[in-house]
C-alpha cells in the first residue's frame, strides 16, 4: 500500500476557483463579504456579543503545550513521569504520512488551498446556524488547531476559576467563537507553514482520556511510534479525535463505532486521491486490532524500585519557589511544563539495595508495624545514590489502608516525605566524641565507665541551663565496666563512658555540632540539648544520618543532599536546580580523629558485622531502650550510608523479632554489609587521614595526695581522674592501718591519664628495725604497671618516675633501664627513674 499526495485533491473547477480566492491574502475580505448579509438578515448583531468581523483579533500566541514531566537516573535510564496530559510532541517527518492523509481526508480536504478558512464550507455552515446562535461544522484543520490552542492556553492557566473561565470561552458554541476561529486561522495561516500547522494539529489533538497528540497515541493504543503506523492504524486514531471518548480504542465497546469511523474515513482517501480502490477495499476488509497499554504515570509507577525516592524528588520541586510562586502553581508545572530532570540516583545501588532489603526486612511483619530504611549520599557532593525502605509505596486511600503499604517515606523529614524519624541511639555518640576533640581532650583520654547515679546540676547546657535531679544510665546488656579509654567506649558503645564524657561538656555544643553535622530532627523541632540526647532520644531520618557520618569521613565538610543532578525543558533551555550548600561543620583534625574511633567500631567493635572488609570503613551502631530501633551508619572515603531497622510505630522489641537473614536486632548489619559492599566495589575506598595533635596526645595527669585516707576513698578519687587503681600489699606506715600510706607512682607526680595507681595500705609503724635500703630491681623488658608492681612488692614507696625514649630494640611500652641501675642501693623512700621504650 502507498499514499499518495494529500496536498493534490480532486476538485471540480468552481470549488478550485473560490479554494484559490480563499489562500490568506483574500480570505478575510471574502469571509467579511460573507457573513456580513447572513449578520445583517438575521439580526444577530442585535443579540450577540460578536464584534464585527474586521476587528477581531488576527494574532494568536501559541504557547508551548503540556509536556510530561520525566525522571531521569543518573546513567540516563528514564524511571518516572508525571502528565495531566500524556503528550509527546514529534516533528511532521516523525509521523507515519497515512497519518496526515487520513486527517486532511476527512477533516479539511481543501487543506493544502485555503488561507485558513474553506469559504465554500463556511458560507454553508454559517447560512445553516444563524438562525440560532450556536455554530456547526466547517471548521478547516487550521481553525480546529486554533480552536485546540485556546483550550491549551486555559488549561495552562493555575488558578481553577480563571482555567474554567478560560476554558468556558475557548470552547463555547457560539457563531462569536466561531468567526473568532476564523479569523484567528487566517493569522495563523500567515504566521505558519501548512505543515508547520499540520504537525502542530497532530501533536495537540485528545485522542481520549489523558491521552494527546499522534505519538503518544499510537504508543497508547498499538504499542509503536506515530511514524510506523499503518494505513488502517493511522485512519483509526484520525477517526478517535472526532469524538475521543466515543471512538478512543482501550474500550472494547468502542470498538464497532471506531470501524466504521475508521472505514469512513478511508473511503474519503479514496476519493481524495490519496489512496486507490483495491487499498481501499483490502483495508477495509481488516478488523480494528488496538494493542492498548495502561498508561503508567505517578511515583507508584516509577521503576527500578524507586518510588520512594521519586515522591522525594517530587516534593523537592513542588516546594521549592523557583518553580513557581504557590504550592499549586509548582504541582501544575511539575505535571504539565516538561521538566526532564536528571537525578542523582543509581540504578545499581538502588537495585542492590532494595534486594538486599527485601530479601532481610519483610514489608509486613504480624503483630507490629515493622520498618526499615536504608539511604547513602556521596561525600562531597551530598547526591542521594540510594533510598530504600522495606514497604510497598501506597500513595492513594486504598492501597495505604493494605499491610506492608505507606506512603510514608521513612528516610527523609517530615517535610519531604511525612516521617517524623526515629530516635538514633547511640549513632549520637559521634556528636559527643566530636565536641569532646573539639575542646581540646584526647582519644587516649581515660574516663570512668562505672555504673552510677549522674547528678544533673553538673551537665553544662549553655542553651537552657542545667537540671538537677540524678540519673542512673545503664550500658546495653547490663555490662559493667571500670575506666576505659575514649577509644574503648567507642568501639565498644559504652553509655556510662560517653555520660561521663558529656558531663565534661556543654551540652549545647554537642547538639549544634549535631545539627551543624546535618543530623537534625526529622521534624523540623531543634535538637534536644538535655543529657539523656548523648544516647540518641532525638528522633532522625536515615537521609540526615547518612549526611552526617558523610561529613565526618569527609574531613568535616557536610553536604546537604541533592537528589538532582539538572533540570532542562523539551527546548533544551536549562533550569537552574537545587544545590547542595556544603560546610565546614568540625575541623579537618577533629573528623579524623573522630573518624579514626569509627573505625575501631568497625573492627572488632560493635559494627564489625557491617564490615565486608572490601575497602577501609568507619561507622557507629545505635539501639535505643529495649531494642524498639536500631542502627547501623558509617562510611568509607567515598559514600555515607544509614540502615535503620526497628518500629515505625509502637514498642516491639527487635531483640525478639525473627526475620528472615537475622533476628531483627543484627538485621541493620545485614542490610548495611550487604550494600555497602557493593558501593565498595564500584566506587572504592580510601585509608583515612590519621589524627594528630591533642586528639592523640597521652594526657597528664597529677596523683594526689591520698595519704590517710581510706583505701575506698582513694579509688574513688583515683577513677574519677582516669586512673585504673590497684591495692598493692600493706606497708609499714605512720599513718593509721587501713588507710593510704603512700601510692605507686607517688603523690604529686604526673603520669599518663589511664595508668594504674597501686594504692599501697598501711599497717601501722613497724617497730622492729629494719633496713633503709634494697637492692635496686631488673625491670627491663617490663611493662609500667609490672615495673610499679615489682617496686611495690619489695616495700619501695618513694617516688618512681616515669621517662621515655626511643629506642629500636625495646617494644614500645617496655622498660628499657632504670636509674639507679639493677642491683644498686635503692632507698626505700628514695626515688627511681624507669625509662620506658617510645619505640624506633
Amino acid at each position: 500500500m502507498s499514499v499518495t499526495n494529500p496536498g493534490a485533491p480532486k476538485r471540480n473547477i468552481l470549488g478550485g476557483l473560490l479554494g484559490l480566492l480563499g489562500m490568506s491574502g483574500v480570505a478575510g475580505v471574502l469571509v467579511t463579504a460573507m457573513i456580513t448579509p447572513l449578520i445583517a438578515v438575521t439580526g444577530v448583531a442585535a443579540n450577540s456579543t460578536i464584534s464585527l468581523f474586521e476587528n477581531l483579533p488576527t494574532y494568536l500566541e501559541i504557547g508551548s503545550l503540556q509536556q510530561k514531566t520525566e525522571l531521569y537516573a543518573s546513567n540516563g535510564q528514564k524511571f518516572a513521569e508525571f502528565y495531566n496530559q500524556n503528550r509527546e510532541e514529534v516533528s511532521l517527518d516523525q509521523i507515519s504520512p497515512y497519518v496526515a492523509a487520513a486527517a486532511i481526508s476527512v477533516e479539511d480536504p481543501r487543506f493544502r488551498e485555503h488561507g485558513g478558512v474553506d469559504v465554500i464550507s463556511a458560507a454553508r455552515a454559517l447560512a445553516q446556524s444563524v438562525i440560532g446562535d450556536g455554530a456547526a461544522g466547517a471548521s478547516t484543520i487550521t481553525m480546529q488547531y486554533v480552536r485546540n490552542v485556546r483550550v491549551q492556553t486555559a488549561e495552562a492557566i493555575p488558578n481553577q476559576e480563571e482555567r474554567d473561565k478560560a476554558y468556558l470561552e475557548a470552547t463555547e458554541t457560539t457563531t462569536g467563537r466561531k468567526l473568532q476561529e476564523m479569523r484567528l486561522a487566517i493569522g495563523v495561516e500567515k504566521q505558519f507553514s501548512k505543515d508547520e500547522i499540520l504537525q502542530g494539529y497532530l501533536n495537540i489533538a485528545l485522542f481520549g482520556g489523558t491521552t494527546y497528540g499522534i505519538e503518544s497515541a499510537a504508543q497508547r493504543y498499538f504499542g509503536k511510534s506515530a511514524l510506523d503506523l499503518n494505513l488502517q492504524e493511522s485512519a483509526s486514531l484520525i477517526a478517535i479525535v472526532q469524538e475521543p471518548n466515543a471512538y478512543r480504542l482501550d474500550v472494547p465497546e468502542n470498538i464497532e463505532a471506531n470501524k466504521i469511523r475508521r472505514d469512513y474515513i478511508l473511503m474519503r482517501m479514496m476519493e481524495e486521491g490519496a489512496i486507490d480502490q483495491a487499498t481501499y477495499e483490502a483495508t477495509i476488509a481488516t478488523p480494528v486490532e488496538p494493542r492498548p497499554t495502561e498508561p503508567r504515570h505517578g511515583c507508584g509507577a516509577a521503576e527500578g524500585n524507586a518510588q520512594y525516592f521519586c515522591d522525594y524528588v517530587r516534593l523537592i520541586m513542588v516546594q521549592d519557589p523557583a518553580f513557581g510562586e504557590t504550592y499549586e502553581e509548582r504541582q501544575f508545572n511539575f505535571q504539565t511544563k516538561g521538566y526532564q530532570i536528571k537525578t542523582t540516583l543509581d540504578l545499581d545501588m538502588q537495585a542492590q539495595g532494595q534486594a538486599s532489603m527485601a530479601s532481610a526486612v519483610p514489608a509486613y511483619v504480624e503483630g507490629m508495624d515493622m520498618g526499615s530504611a536504608a539511604s547513602m549520599v556521596e561525600e562531597g557532593t551530598g547526591r542521594v545514590l540510594m533510598m530504600v525502605q522495606n514497604t510497598a509505596f501506597g500513595d492513594t486511600e486504598e492501597l495505604a489502608a493494605q499491610p506492608g503499604y505507606t506512603s510514608v517515606n521513612y528516610n527523609t523529614d517530615y517535610e519531604y516525605g511525612g516521617s517524623t524519624g526515629f530516635q538514633v541511639g547511640s549513632t549520637y555518640k559521634m556528636f559527643t566524641l566530636a565536641e569532646w576533640l573539639a575542646s581540646g581532650k584526647s582519644l587516649n583520654s581515660s574516663v570512668n565507665g562505672k555504673d552510677r547515679a549522674f547528678n544533673l546540676i553538673n551537665f553544662q547546657n549553655s542553651c537552657l541551663g542545667a537540671d538537677g535531679g540524678s540519673w542512673s544510665p545503664t550500658n546495653d546488656g547490663g555490662a559493667k565496666v571500670g575506666n576505659v579509654s575514649v577509644r574503648q567506649a567507642t568501639s565498644q558503645s559504652i553509655n556510662t563512658a560517653y555520660v561521663a564524657m558529656a558531663e565534661q561538656l556543654d551540652q549545647c555544643r554537642i547538639r549544634d555540632t549535631a545539627m551543624a553535622m546535618g543530623a537534625h530532627r526529622a521534624d523540623g523541632a531543634v535538637n534536644e540539648s538535655n543529657p539523656a540526647a548523648v544516647l540518641g532520644t532525638n528522633t532522625i531520618a536515615p537521609l540526615s544520618m547518612a549526611t552526617a557520618v558523610a561529613g565526618f569521613a569527609n574531613g568535616g565538610v557536610t553536604c546537604s543532599p541533592i537528589a538532582i543532578d539538572s533540570i532542562t525543558l523539551r527546548d533544551g533551555s536549562a533550569l537552574e536546580a537545587p544545590k547542595s550548600t556544603c560546610n565546614q561543620a568540625v575541623t579537618p583534625e577533629v573528623a579524623a580523629g573522630v573518624t579514626s574511633a569509627l573505625q575501631g567500631v568497625a573492627n572488632g567493635g560493635t559494627g564489625s558485622a557491617s564490615n565486608p572488609g572490601i575497602a577501609p570503613l568507619m561507622g557507629k551502631t545505635g539501639t535505643t531502650d529495649s531494642g524498639l530501633q536500631t542502627w547501623m551508619v558509617g562510611a568509607t572515603s567515598k559514600v555515607g550510608l544509614a540502615v535503620w531497622v526497628g518500629n515505625a510505630s509502637g514498642q516491639v522489641p527487635m531483640y525478639g523479632v525473627d526475620l528472615p537473614r537475622a533476628v531483627g536486632s543484627q538485621t541493620r548489619h545485614v542490610i548495611f554489609n550487604d550494600v555497602i559492599a557493593q558501593a565498595m566495589r564500584v566506587y572504592g575506598g580510601d585509608s583515612f587521614p590519621e589524627p594528630t595533635g591533642s586528639a592523640v596526645q597521652n594526657e597528664q595527669v597529677t596523683v594526689p595526695d591520698l595519704a590517710g585516707k581510706s583505701t575506698a576513698e582513694a579509688k574513688t578519687s583515683l577513677e574519677g581522674l582516669g586512673f585504673s587503681v590497684s591495692v598493692g600489699n600493706p606497708v609499714e606506715s605512720e599513718q593509721p592501718e587501713g588507710t593510704v600510706a603512700s601510692t605507686l607512682p607517688s603523690a604529686n607526680t604526673r603520669v599518663t591519664q589511664g595508668t594504674t595507681i597501686t594504692i599501697n595500705p598501711s599497717r601501722g609503724p613497724d617497730t622492729a628495725p629494719t633496713s633503709d635500703a634494697l637492692a635496686a630491681p631488673d625491670l627491663a623488658g617490663q611493662t609500667q604497671e609490672q615495673a610499679q608492681s615489682t617496686l611495690s612488692q619489695l616495700g619501695f614507696n618513694g617516688t618512681m618516675a616515669i621517662l621515655t625514649e626511643k629506642s629500636a630494640t625495646v617494644p614500645s611500652g617496655q622498660v628499657i633501664r632504670t636509674d639507679p641501675a639493677p642491683g644498686a642501693e635503692l632507698e626505700r623512700t628514695g626515688s627511681i627513674q624507669v625509662y620506658v621504650s617510645s619505640g624506633p
